[in-house]
C-alpha cells in the first residue's frame, strides 16, 4: 500500500512539472511567433500543451490501471472525451448522439462530415453569383457609358478575379516549414484579424452588416425581376406585379429547408443551364436583325449623371466575394481553387461583353433597364419564363449564405450569441428557427413590393456594398495582414483598387440614391 501511495505521489509530482515545462516553452513558442519567427500562436502553444497533458494523463492512467484493482482504474477512464468531441459535429444533417465510448464517437465523427464539393460544382456557384439576373442591367449600362462600359465589363472581371484570390490568400499562413496553413475560416475572421489586438471583434461586425445588407439585398433583387418579368410576359391577365411577386415568392418558401452548400451547388448547376439558354435565344434574336445594328450610337463619351449607376450595376454583377471562403473551404481540392476562378471569370467576361454590346446595337436608345422589355413579344415571353426559372434558381445561393451568417451572428450558442441555439442536440433545425428561415424569405417580398425599380435598387446596392466587399476590403485585408510578403507592384495593385473602389462606391451610392428618389417622386413604375 505504501509503495502505491508513493507511486501516485511521484506520477503526480513528475504531471505538474511536465505541465510547468511546457507552459513555459509555450510562452517563449508565442514570443518568437510575435517576433515573426515561426507560425504558431500563443493560443495554438497552449492548445498543444493541453494536448501533451491530456495524453500524458491517459499513459499514466494505463499504468495505473496495472497497479491499482478494477474500481480504481475506473476513475483513470474519463467519460468527457466523447461528450466534447460531438460538440464538434457539422450541423447539417442529424447529429449522433452523445457517446461515452471514444472509438465510436471517432467512427461518428468520421461518418457525420460535411460533404465536400467539386472544383466544377464551386464554379457552377461562382457562376450563379456572376453570371446572374443582373446581366439584364449591363445593355442599360453600355447605354450611359459606351465603350467605357464595355471596358468596365472587362476591367471588373479582372479586379474582381484578382480580389477573390487575395481574398482566400488572407485566410492562409505559413508554419516554421514555410508550408500555407487555413488558419482562419470566414471573411468574418480575416476582418477580425486585421482589426487586432485593438478592436478585436470590430472588424467581424462591420463585414458582418455589408454582408447581410448585400445577400438580402440581392435576394430582394430577385423577387423584384421575377415580378417584373411575369408581368410584362403577361400583360393581359389581371394580375399586378406584385401579385406575381407574391407568387414567385411562395414558390421559394422550400429554400428555408436548405441543409448544405451541396444541395444549393445543384441549383446553381439548373440556373447556369437556363442562363446559357437564355444567352443563346436573346442573342440569336439580336442577329437576326443584325443589318440594323447602331454602330453609330455606341459613344466615346459617358453621361456623367447616368454613368455611376452604371458602374453600380456593373460591380453589382461580378459580387461573389461574400461566397469565395465557404466555397473554397468546402472543395475537396482547394488547390483548384485559382483555376476554377479563372476559367469562371474569363467565361463571364465573354458572355456578359458580347450580350452587353450586341442588345445594344439592336435597340440603341430605346434600351430598357432590363433589357427583355424589349424584346417583342411572342419571344419576350418564352425568354420571360426562363429567366423567371434562372432567378428562382438563383434565389438559394444568396439566401443560404445570409441564413449562416445569421445563424452564426446571433443564434450560435457555442459563440455567445444573444440568442439560444436554433439547431437540437441531434442537429436537427428547430422547429422556430424553421419559422425564422420562412420570415427571412417573406421579408424579401415586402421589400421587393415597396422598392420594385430593379436597375436603380441594382446600382444602389452595388456602389454601397458590392464596391466595398469586392474591391475595398480584400485590397486593405490583403495589404494589412500579408504586407511584408507582397511585392512592388502587388501593393501599387492593392492601394490602385482600393482607391478606384472607393471613388466608384461614393459616386454611384450618391447618384442611385439620387435616381431612386426621383422615381418615387414621379411615380415612375417599372
Amino acid at each position: 500500500m505504501a509503495t502505491l501511495i508513493r507511486s501516485k505521489l511521484s506520477n503526480k509530482l513528475s504531471n505538474a512539472a511536465t505541465t510547468v515545462s511546457n507552459k513555459s516553452q509555450a510562452k517563449v513558442s508565442g514570443m518568437f511567433a510575435r517576433m515573426g519567427f515561426q507560425a504558431a500562436t500563443n493560443e495554438e502553444a497552449v492548445g498543444f500543451v493541453a494536448c501533451d497533458d491530456l495524453d500524458y494523463d491517459h499513459r499514466q492512467g494505463m499504468q495505473m490501471d496495472i497497479l491499482t484493482t478494477d474500481e480504481m482504474g475506473g476513475e483513470g477512464s474519463g467519460g468527457a472525451g466523447g461528450l466534447d468531441g460531438d460538440s464538434h459535429y457539422q450541423r447539417d444533417g442529424t447529429g449522433p448522439a452523445n457517446s461515452d465510448s471514444k472509438d465510436g464517437g471517432l467512427a461518428n465523427e468520421l461518418t457525420e462530415v460535411k460533404p465536400k464539393i467539386t472544383a466544377w460544382e464551386a464554379g457552377w456557384n461562382v457562376t450563379n453569383a456572376i453570371q446572374g439576373m443582373f446581366v439584364l442591367g449591363l445593355p442599360y449600362a453600355i447605354l450611359h457609358g459606351g465603350y467605357l462600359g464595355l471596358f468596365l465589363i472587362i476591367f471588373a472581371a479582372v479586379v474582381c478575379c484578382y480580389t477573390g484570390k487575395i481574398l482566400i490568400a488572407c485566410l492562409y499562413e505559413e508554419d516554421e516549414d514555410g508550408q500555407l496553413v487555413r488558419v482562419r475560416e470566414s471573411y468574418v475572421d480575416i476582418a477580425n484579424a486585421c482589426c487586432a489586438p485593438r478592436f478585436p471583434n470590430i472588424g467581424g461586425h462591420i463585414v458582418n452588416v455589408a454582408q447581410i445588407i448585400e445577400l438580402v439585398m440581392t435576394c430582394i433583387l430577385y423577387v423584384v425581376v421575377s415580378g417584373n418579368l411575369m408581368y410584362n410576359s403577361f400583360p393581359n391577365m389581371p394580375i399586378s406585379q406584385k401579385s406575381w411577386a407574391i407568387i414567385a415568392t411562395a414558390a421559394l418558401l422550400p429554400c428555408a429547408f436548405l441543409k448544405n452548400l451541396k444541395a444549393v451547388s445543384k441549383f446553381s448547376l439548373l440556373c447556369t443551364m437556363a442562363h446559357f439558354v437564355i444567352n443563346v435565344l436573346v442573342i440569336a434574336y439580336c442577329l437576326s436583325r443584325a443589318r440594323d445594328w447602331a454602330w453609330d450610337k455606341v459613344k466615346f463619351y459617358i453621361d456623367v449623371k447616368k454613368f455611376p449607376i452604371s458602374i453600380g450595376i456593373i460591380v453589382f454583377s461580378y459580387t461573389s466575394q461574400i461566397f469565395l471562403p465557404s466555397l473554397e473551404g468546402n472543395m475537396s481540392k482547394p488547390s483548384e481553387f485559382h483555376c476554377m476562378m479563372n476559367w469562371t471569370h474569363i467565361a463571364a467576361c465573354i458572355l456578359k461583353g458580347l450580350f452587353a454590346l450586341v442588345a445594344y446595337l439592336t435597340w440603341a436608345d430605346t434600351t430598357k433597364e432590363v433589357i427583355t422589355d424589349n424584346l417583342p413579344s411572342t419571344i419576350r415571353a418564352v425568354v420571360n419564363l426562363f429567366l423567371v426559372a434562372k432567378a428562382l434558381l438563383s434565389y438559394p445561393l444568396p439566401f443560404f449564405a445570409a441564413v449562416e451568417v445569421f445563424e452564426k451572428s446571433f443564434f450560435n450558442e457555442g459563440e455567445r450569441t444573444m440568442f439560444p441555439d436554433c439547431y437540437g442536440i441531434d442537429g436537427r433545425l428547430k422547429s422556430w428557427g424553421l419559422s425564422l428561415r420562412c420570415l427571412l424569405v417573406v421579408f424579401t417580398l415586402l421589400m421587393a413590393i415597396y422598392v420594385p425599380h430593379f436597375a436603380l435598387l441594382m446600382g444602389l446596392t452595388g456602389s454601397l456594398t458590392g464596391a466595398g466587399l469586392c474591391f475595398l476590403l480584400p485590397s486593405l485585408f490583403h495589404l494589412r495582414l500579408l504586407w511584408r510578403k507582397l511585392l512592388w507592384h502587388q501593393v501599387f495593385f492593392d492601394v490602385a483598387i482600393f482607391v478606384i473602389g472607393g471613388i466608384c462606391s461614393i459616386s454611384g451610392f450618391i447618384h442611385s440614391t439620387e435616381g431612386l428618389i426621383e422615381a418615387f417622386q414621379d411615380n415612375i413604375q417599372e
